[in-house]
């Protein structure tokens, strides 16, 4: 991205043309901006190609890492109320699925604090990983762009993305230099939860300061759902019903940001709140009142001249709380996180065929959870690294090399009260990570590239796998840590290859990873017994313990130009299958079953039609604990329209879900309350975006 200023008008195309990089590593690479199913008679734009940042602080345009970023036009027509429904389909991509509300990304089959979930490359400090029915705060109406690095970005981010990296990027701290006004707004309407929902971003500047505003509001009801008979926790039968019990939600929240920019840097800070309540699908009367207030700094100073070339940094803290609130108005229980992160690289000047970055990254919170089903201690968690990654040109490609070192403490506070003794005396464990990475990019003959990467990455077990104990009323289980588990380890090695040629491209990639310590939450075979409202209550024992592990996977996905005339016809697909699979070959839990996807793109002028199939199979690998999943196939479609009036230029679309009304549950929802949340039915919604 070049220094200089950006006007208005150019804004606006950049944000039309980003589903250019939409989709897949393959268009996430492209330099050139016309969409694969752009008609030869619309008037064509320039715009400067986006560049991948996830996991790629030097800016190349080829990664030996998989990555897709989603935007634009894409990104508007895949917009859910939160992130996993948004990202969910996408290329090794599932989601957690605990309802419409509480919905955390799954890459690969791993999930939890496997996988990272940033925030313009900051931390999202939350309490999403610790539990299935904790939602992330982070709402895509206000998100501009997302990167999904599949696969372990550790080197760069930590041991909690050892399986992947979600990045959620939007202009809150605006990076380049803006002259007069500019913005969007965006209305949606409609869908099986009956949406309700806006956003709106304004900015501006002077050609040195640069001003941000952002706002959103969504209301959602009860998640609509072809009719079936609700199967509770218990492996009881409900009335049958359309409709998904205490799935309705609103959640609301906004932002301010201000930028000192200069032709090679920019130095800005912001703010930024979110407001979520929404049911939990697994108690009827329950739901979770969510706050998180944010504060965020960065600056970036590049074209230097010594020793180092750009260096740049991100700071944020952040207050996190929620509250678990029963049918009578009382407080259950009180999740707080607070905390810091603080994040410097810096780009050093060539040496010989040799570029690279150094960096550190410091992270510190702190966590509490009061109340009746507060089943972890009050922790700290503390967290430094460096790292450094070296890139050059060889012989045999584009060579990277990385390697990184962490220091990593988790502190219990042990019981508040001695007198009722849970989590035993206050202790400290102490961990040393050291991860490391090479790829390799290779450009062939014939429109061909080949990548491949092997990293061995590790990962500190987190505060819940070490020190819970207690009942976790989201899975209706009785969780027990293990104070004296050890480095999660693991080595990952992936490869790929990729062809593209005009607007014809395709990409099929395999990879496996292997741990040594695979923290897995598993039944212990023994029932604890509680007490509750109405007397004892029994409780399936699970304890966190370490595994071997082996996960193994294949993607493909592609798309052709079949037609190109007064209209364009493309046809796409893609299809992803994991294989999980732990010591004594028992089935790792939730793991998505082989998907595959069809579509047809059709498009002349502004307008774009799209029609898709998507299936999933059979999950029937799962461990002895859980059930099979049945397969599914689904039908999808969706018309856009581009239009220009005046100083407005926007976007209308039309999009339908599941047209034949199937019933269809997901394989990586937890087994305890699949059969409570369904997969949405039949759905019409509609929305407009204005840019100007």
């Amino acid at each position: 991205m070049p220094s200089q200023t950006i006007s208005r008008r150019r804004r606006r195309l950049g944000t039309l043309t980003l589903a250019l990089a939409s989709v897949s590593p393959i268009h996430a690479q492209t330099t050139s901006p016309a969409t694969p199913n752009a008609s030869s008679n619309d008037t064509p734009t320039t715009t400067l190609a986006p560049v991948i940042v996830t996991g790629n602080p030097l800016g190349s345009t080829e990664l030996a890492s998989p990555v897709t970023a989603l935007g634009g036009t894409e990104l508007l027509l895949r917009r859910g109320t939160t992130l996993g429904e948004t990202l969910n389909g996408l290329p090794g991509v599932s989601s957690t699925y605990f309802g419409p509300n509480a919905n955390r990304p799954v890459i690969r089959g791993l999930d939890g604090d496997r996988i990272r979930i940033l925030n313009n490359g900051g931390a999202s400090i939350d309490a999403s990983s610790l539990s299935f029915d904790h939602a992330v705060p982070i709402d895509p109406l206000v998100v501009e762009r997302v990167e999904v690095l599949r696969g372990p970005g550790a080197l760069l981010y930590g041991g909690n993305a050892i399986g992947g990296v979600v990045n959620a990027i939007d202009n809150r701290i605006p990076k380049y230099s803006l002259t007069g006004p500019s913005g969007s707004a965006e209305v949606r309407l409609g869908g099986a939860d009956r949406e309700r929902g806006g956003g709106a971003a304004v900015e501006t500047g002077n050609g040195t300061f640069a001003l941000h505003a952002d706002a959103f509001k969504r209301e959602t009801s009860d998640l609509r759902v072809p009719r079936y008979t609700p199967i509770d926790a218990e492996g009881d039968a409900l009335d049958p019903t359309r409709h998904v019990r205490n799935s309705a939600s609103r959640a609301s929240g906004g932002a301010v940001g201000a930028s000192y920019t200069y032709g090679s840097g920019y130095l800005g800070i912001s703010g930024d709140t979110y407001d979520n309540r929404y049911g939990i699908v697994a108690e009827e009367d329950v739901i979770i009142r969510m706050k998180r207030d944010r504060v965020a700094l960065a600056g970036e100073a590049r074209d230097l001249n010594g020793p180092l070339r750009s260096i740049s940094f991100h700071f944020s803290d952040t207050r996190y709380r929620h509250d678990e609130v029963e049918g009578s108005g009382e407080i259950g229980t009180t999740f707080k996180t607070s905390g810091s992160e603080l994040r410097v690289q810096a780009q050093h000047a060539q040496i010989g065929p040799l570029r690279g970055v150094i960096g550190a990254q410091i992270e510190d919170f702190d966590f509490s959870a009061l109340g009746e089903e507060a089943f972890v201690p009050s922790t700290k968690t503390r967290r430094r690294a460096l790292f450094v990654l070296e890139e050059l040109a060889s012989p045999v490609g584009t060579l990277s090399v990385g390697f990184r070192v962490e220091r990593a403490s988790v502190s219990s506070k042990g019981d508040a009260d001695m007198d009722e003794v849970r989590f035993g005396e206050a202790t400290q464990r102490r961990f040393t990570l050291h991860s490391a990475s090479i790829g390799d990019v290779v450009k062939l003959g014939g429109d061909w590239t080949l990548t491949g990467s092997l990293s061995s990455t590790a990962r500190a077990p987190t505060s819940f796998e070490l020190f819970a104990n207690g009942v976790h009323a989201a899975t209706g289980t009785y969780e027990r840590g293990d104070p004296s588990l050890k480095v999660e380890r693991g080595n990952n090695l992936d490869v790929a290859a990729q062809w593209k040629s005009g607007a014809n491209r395709f990409r099929v990639g395999a990879y496996v990873a292997r741990f040594s310590r695979f923290i897995s939450l598993q039944p212990s075979g023994r029932t604890i017994s509680q007490e509750g409202e109405d007397g004892p209550e029994d409780f399936p024992e699970y304890v966190f313990r370490p595994v071997r592990a082996k996960l193994a996977g294949i993607e493909l996905e592609g798309s052709h130009r079949l037609l190109e005339r007064l209209w364009t016809l493309d046809i796409s697909g893609k299809l992803d299958y994991t294989r999980a699979t732990q010591a004594g070959g028992e089935p790792l839990p939730r793991i998505a079953p082989l998907r595959a996807a069809l579509a047809l793109d059709a498009g002349t002028g502004p307008w774009r039609l799209r029609f898709e199939m998507e299936s999933a199979a059979r999950q029937r690998r799962v461990p002895d604990y859980d059930t099979s999943t049945a397969g599914y196939t689904l039908f999808n479609a969706s018309v856009s329209h581009r239009f220009s009036i005046g100083g407005f230029e926007g976007n209308a679309f039309l999009k339908a879900i599941n047209l034949g009304d199937k019933l269809a549950y997901s394989a990586s929802t937890i087994e305890t309350i699949r059969g409570l949340v369904p997969l949405p039915g039949r759905a019409v919604k509609a929305g407009l975006q204005v840019m100007f």
